[in-house]
């Protein structure tokens, strides 16, 4: 999967990086390169702990957890 990603330069060096589709993922790194390795474990990091929520919630109440493919409309 691909995100978007905004690094943003800090006046005392190095970079905050912050994922747009996922709120919470949000990092730092003092080179453009390791804020951007930080993002990426950051972004999965909130997706596995999503994840585990949903699991969660489904075990405690009946649903199902599907997959579905949604065709581009443009």
């Amino acid at each position: 999967m691909r995100y978007t990603v905004v690094l943003e330069p800090q006046e005392e060096g190095g970079f905050t990086v912050q994922c747009v589709e996922i709120p919470g993922a949000i990092s730092q790194g003092e080179t453009r390169e390791e804020a951007l390795a930080n993002i990426k474990e950051a972004i999965e990091l909130v997706l596995e702990v999503q994840w585990e929520e949903v699991r969660r919630q489904a075990s405690t109440v009946r649903h199902e957890i599907s997959k579905i493919d949604v065709a581009d409309v443009a």
